[in-house]
C-alpha cells in the first residue's frame, strides 16, 4: 500500500495544480482589468482618462512630484491610453514630429504588444493609423496610412515622447495636443468630439472573495478571446476546471466545491510567486557585469509560449514591455564583486572610448532608491546619459560617470556626478533606446559598477 494519504477528492488536486498553470497564463487578465478600471473610473488614479482618450503626463518626474514607484524615467513624457474596440477600429493620429524621438507601443489585453507607431517604425511625417477590432477586414479611407489588427477587444496604448530638459517641456506638450484617439465612424468628420466612456467592468475583489481573480479572470478573457488559433490546447485544458473565454464569473461559483477550493488554493499561491519573481529580479535574466539583460522573449513572450515571463517581468513588473529592437533597459543591483549597491559609499562607472552603449537613439542611467523612486538630491539630478550637457570625457575618450552622496572636488568629475543615497540601497537602469544589434543580441556588455 501507498505511504501517501489518500487526497479526499482529487478534483481538487486537479484544480489546483492546472489552476495554478491557468492563473500564470491569464494573469494579464487580472493586472490589466485592474489598471483598466482604475485608470478609467478612478480619477485619483495615475493615468486617468475615458476609453480612446490619453491621459498625458506634462512634466519631468522629480522626487517631490512622483513618489509613487515603478522606475520612472527621465527621457520622455509618457501618453496612456485605452483603446475601446468593441465598436470598431480606432484610428490613432500624431502629428510631424520632425527628427525627435516617440514611440506608441500598443498591446492587446494579455500584455503581449502587436503593434507600433512612431519613428523607428513609421517615422516622424504626421500619420493616422488605423488599430482594427478583432476580425475586422472592411476598407480604410486613403488617408490612414497603415494598420494593425488587435488580438482583443481592449488594447493598451503607451506613449513616450522624448524630453531634453525642462525648456524642452512645453514644446514636448504641444505635440501632445496633436495625439489623438478617433473611432473610426467618426475619421473625416472637422471636429470630431470622441465621447467619454468608461464602462469597463470592476474586477472582483480578492481581499474577500478567494475566487475573485478567477471570476475576472474568466469576465476580461470572454471579453476579450483570443484568435482561435493560439494556444488552443492549453484553452481547453483549462477549460477542465471551468476557466477561460467559454465561460462566466457567475459559472466560478457554481463548480463543483473540490474544484473552487482547488482554485483558491492556486489563485493564494501563485500571485505570491509571482511577486517574488519580481523581487529577485533575475527570472530568465541574463547577468553580465551585474548589469541584467531582460529576457529574450520580452514584450511578446506569450507569442513565445513563454507565459512565466509574461506574467512576472513583462506584465507584472512592466504592465507592458517593449520589444529589443525599440528599447532594451538593464537594471543593476549589484557591484563588480557581487555587493549590493549601498548609501554612502563610492562607485564609478568607466566606459571606455568605443565601449559606450551601442544605440540609434540614446541612452541613460538612473539612479533608484529601494521604493524604485528617484534619489532626493539637492541638484535634482537623477540621470545621466549622451544628453546630459557639459559630460567630461578622459584624453582617451573614455567617459567615467562618478555614483556617491557627496559632489566630486574636481570640477571635471563633478560633472560626470550621479547623486546617490547617503544610506540604504539604491539601484541603477541603464536604458538604451533604439539598441543596435549587440544590445539586441545581448553580446553587448556594460562596464561594472566599481567600488572607487
Amino acid at each position: 500500500m501507498s505511504d501517501h494519504p489518500a487526497t479526499e477528492d482529487w478534483r481538487e488536486e486537479y484544480a489546483y495544480t492546472l489552476g495554478a498553470q491557468a492563473y500564470i497564463y491569464a494573469f494579464p487578465l487580472v493586472y490589466l482589468s485592474k489598471l483598466r478600471y482604475d485608470w478609467t473610473n478612478v480619477s485619483d488614479s495615475s493615468f486617468f482618462a475615458s476609453l480612446n482618450h490619453f491621459h498625458h503626463k506634462r512634466v519631468l518626474s522629480n522626487h517631490i512630484n512622483y513618489t509613487s514607484g515603478g522606475s520612472p524615467n527621465q527621457d520622455t513624457l509618457y501618453s496612456w491610453g485605452w483603446l475601446d474596440l468593441r465598436q470598431g477600429p480606432v484610428v490613432l493620429t500624431h502629428p510631424e514630429m520632425g527628427n525627435r524621438y516617440f514611440t506608441f507601443e500598443i498591446a492587446d489585453m494579455f500584455s503581449d504588444n502587436f503593434a507600433y507607431v512612431g519613428k523607428r517604425t513609421t517615422g516622424g511625417a504626421a500619420g493616422a493609423f488605423a488599430i482594427l477590432s478583432p476580425g475586422w477586414d472592411g476598407e480604410l479611407p486613403s488617408d490612414i496610412l497603415g494598420s494593425f489588427q488587435s488580438p482583443t477587444r481592449f488594447a493598451l496604448v503607451f506613449g513616450r515622447t522624448l524630453v531634453k530638459d525642462e525648456k524642452d517641456v512645453a514644446a514636448v506638450n504641444a505635440l501632445q495636443d496633436g495625439y489623438h484617439m478617433i473611432p473610426l465612424a467618426l475619421w473625416g468628420q472637422s471636429d470630431p468630439q470622441v465621447p467619454e466612456g468608461r464602462d469597463v467592468f470592476k474586477p472582483y475583489d480578492s481581499a474577500h472573495d478567494p475566487l475573485a481573480d478567477w471570476k475576472t479572470i474568466n469576465s476580461a478573457w470572454s471579453e476579450n478571446p483570443l484568435p482561435k488559433d493560439r494556444d488552443t490546447e492549453l484553452v481547453r485544458l483549462f477549460g477542465e476546471i471551468g476557466i477561460g473565454p467559454d465561460f462566466t464569473a457567475e459559472s466560478v461559483d457554481a463548480l463543483p466545491e473540490p474544484t473552487r477550493q482547488g482554485l483558491a488554493r492556486a489563485a493564494a499561491t501563485t500571485r505570491p510567486m509571482l511577486d517574488a519573481m519580481i523581487a529577485t529580479g533575475a527570472y530568465k535574466a541574463k547577468l553580465l557585469n551585474g548589469w541584467m539583460y531582460p529576457p529574450r522573449t520580452f514584450g511578446r513572450a506569450g507569442l513565445h509560449g513563454d507565459f512565466v515571463v509574461r506574467a512576472s517581468g513583462q506584465c507584472l513588473g512592466g504592465i507592458i514591455s517593449n520589444d529589443a529592437e525599440e528599447a532594451v533597459y538593464l537594471p543593476a543591483f549589484n557591484d563588480v564583486g557581487g555587493d549590493p549597491l549601498v548609501g554612502g559609499r563610492r562607485y564609478a562607472i568607466r566606459f571606455g572610448a568605443d565601449e559606450l552603449p551601442p544605440v540609434d537613439q540614446f541612452w541613460s542611467i538612473t539612479m533608484y532608491g529601494r521604493d524604485h523612486n528617484f534619489v532626493p538630491n539637492d541638484t535634482m539630478r537623477y540621470s545621466i546619459g549622451d544628453r546630459t550637457p557639459d559630460l567630461a570625457k578622459a584624453a582617451d575618450g573614455s567617459l567615467s560617470i562618478y555614483i556617491q552622496p557627496n559632489p566630486p572636488t574636481d570640477p571635471a568629475e563633478r560633472a560626470n556626478w550621479l547623486p546617490s543615497p547617503r544610506q540604504g540601497s539604491f539601484h541603477l537602469v541603464l536604458r538604451t533606446y533604439g539598441p543596435k544589434q549587440p544590445i539586441i543580441d545581448q553580446v553587448w556588455v556594460p562596464p561594472a559598477v566599481t567600488p572607487a
